[in-house]
C-alpha cells in the first residue's frame, strides 16, 4: 500500500509542478522577449508620462498595447499584478517531488555504491547541502562582482565554473541519474531564491517609495532585472537536466558530469540565441546565429561522442555465448528465472513489489515482459543503480529472451 501511494503522490506532484513550472516559464520567456521588442513611444502622451518602451500586438483576435515605465508610472493603479506565485508554486512541488522520488528511498535512488558508499542520512544531507550551498556561492558572486566593471561577464564566467564543479561532484558523489536531477534542482532553488530574496523585495521596495510619494532607487529594478536575466538563462539547463534522467545514456557515461556540462552549455547558448533574435529584428544586434550554432555544435557532438561502439557490442557478444551456451538462440523462462531471482526479486519478488510490479512467476514475466525488456535492456534503469549488480551477459540474456519471443512454457 506504501508503494502504492507513494506512486499516487509522485504522479500528482510531478503533474502539479510541470504546470506551475509551464506558468513560470511561459511567464519569464514571455518578459524577456517583451523588454527585448520595446520600442521607443511615440505618442507624445505616452513620453510626458515618462513611458520608456511600448509594444503593440495582436493576439487571438485582439490587439494588445504593453508599455514599460522607466522608472514609475504617475499613479499606481489600485490592482498591481505580482509575478512570484508561479515561481514559489514550482519550487514546492519541485522539492515534494524530490523529496518523495529521491530523498524518502535515498538507498536506492541517490546512493550508487559504485560511485560513493555512504549511508542514507548522509546522502539526504549532502543533496540538501548541493541546493543551499550553490544558492549562497552563488548569491555571493553576484553580491561581489555584480554591480563592477564587466560585471555581467565576470559573473558569468564564474558561474560557469561553479556549475562546471557542482556537476563534477555531483556525479562523483551521487548516482548518476540522481546526479543531473540535484544539479537541475539546485539550478532552479537559486532561480527561485532570486524571485524571493531579491527580485520581488526589490519590487516591494520600488512600490513602497512611489506610495509614500519618495524617489525610486533605481538599483532595486536593476538588480532585480539582472536576477531575472540569470534565471532566463538557467531555464534550458534545467530542463535538460530534469528531463534527462528518462535517457540512461546520458547520466550512465563514464563522464557523465562532462556531458551534463556540455547539454547545459547548449541550452544557455540557444537560450542567448532567442534573447538576441527580438533584438536583431529592431537592428539592435547583429544576428544572433553563432550562439544558436554553438548549441547545435555543442548537442551533436554529444551526440556523436555517445555513440555506441563496435567494440561495446562485440563485448556482449562473447558474454551472450557464455551465458547462454549459443549466440542467437532462443533462451527458455528456465534460463531466464536465475537472473531474475538473483536481479529483481529484491524489489519486484514476494516480500516487495516496487510499482506493484512482481516478476517472481512465469505469468507475471509475462504479463511484464515489454516492460522488463524496456526498464532492463534498452534504458538500462533497472536495476536501479544497478544495487544488484546485472552484467552485461545477464542484460543480453533477457534481450534474447524477449527477441526470440518471450515464451515462459
Amino acid at each position: 500500500m506504501e508503494s502504492y501511494l507513494l506512486d499516487w503522490a509522485n504522479l500528482l506532484l510531478r503533474w502539479v509542478h510541470v504546470i506551475t513550472a509551464i506558468a513560470w516559464v511561459g511567464s519569464s520567456f514571455y518578459f524577456v522577449f517583451l523588454d527585448s521588442s520595446l520600442t521607443p513611444p511615440v505618442d507624445e502622451d505616452l513620453k510626458r508620462q515618462g513611458v520608456s518602451g511600448e509594444l503593440w500586438a495582436v493576439h487571438g483576435g485582439g490587439f494588445y498595447h504593453p508599455v514599460k515605465f522607466a522608472l514609475s508610472p504617475p499613479k499606481l493603479p489600485d490592482h498591481l499584478h505580482w509575478f512570484y506565485w508561479e515561481s514559489y508554486s514550482t519550487w514546492l512541488t519541485g522539492f515534494s517531488l524530490f523529496t518523495v522520488s529521491y530523498l524518502w528511498s535515498a538507498g536506492t535512488y541517490l546512493i550508487d555504491k559504485s560511485v560513493m558508499d555512504w549511508s542514507p542520512m548522509a546522502a539526504v544531507g549532502a543533496a540538501l547541502g548541493f541546493l543551499a550551498v550553490f544558492w549562497l556561492a552563488y548569491d555571493g558572486i553576484c553580491r561581489a562582482f555584480a554591480q563592477r566593471k564587466n560585471g555581467d561577464a565576470i559573473v558569468g564566467a564564474l558561474v560557469l565554473v561553479l556549475v562546471c564543479f557542482a556537476a563534477w561532484l555531483a556525479c562523483h558523489w551521487f548516482a548518476g541519474r540522481a546526479a543531473f536531477l540535484l544539479m537541475g534542482a539546485m539550478l532552479a532553488t537559486s532561480m527561485s531564491a532570486n524571485v524571493f530574496f531579491w527580485i520581488i523585495p526589490g519590487q516591494r521596495a520600488m512600490v513602497a517609495s512611489i506610495t509614500a510619494g519618495q524617489p525610486v532607487d533605481p538599483i532595486h529594478g536593476k538588480r532585480g532585472k539582472q536576477r531575472s536575466v540569470h534565471n532566463t538563462y538557467f531555464t534550458l539547463p534545467v530542463l535538460f537536466a530534469m528531463l534527462s534522467n528518462h535517457y540512461s545514456f546520458t547520466y550512465t557515461h563514464p563522464q557523465n558530469w562532462l556531458v551534463l556540462v556540455l547539454m547545459m552549455f547548449a541550452g544557455a547558448a540557444i537560450r542567448q540565441f532567442f534573447v538576441m533574435r527580438h533584438g536583431f529584428k529592431l537592428g539592435r544586434n547583429a544576428h544572433p546565429w553563432p550562439y544558436a550554432a554553438a548549441g547545435v555544435v555543442a548537442i551533436v557532438g554529444v551526440l556523436v561522442w555517445l555513440k555506441p561502439t563496435d567494440a561495446a557490442n562485440a563485448a556482449v557478444a562473447p558474454a551472450t555465448t557464455t551465458a547462454v551456451g549459443a549466440v542467437g538462440g532462443p533462451i527458455s523462462y528456465k534460463t531466464l528465472q536465475p537472473i531474475l531471482a538473483q536481479r529483481c526479486y529484491m524489489c519486484h519478488g514476494p516480500a516487495v513489489q516496487m510499482k506493484n510490479v512482481r516478476l517472481d512467476s512465469a505469468e507475471a514475466v509475462a504479463s511484464h515482459a515489454q516492460m522488463l525488456y524496456q526498464q532492463a535492456v534498452v534504458t538500462r534503469i533497472m536495476p536501479m543503480n544497478n544495487a544488484t549488480g546485472i552484467s552485461d551477459a545477464e542484460r543480453a540474456v533477457i534481450k534474447q529472451w524477449f527477441e526470440s519471443g518471450a515464451h515462459v512454457d
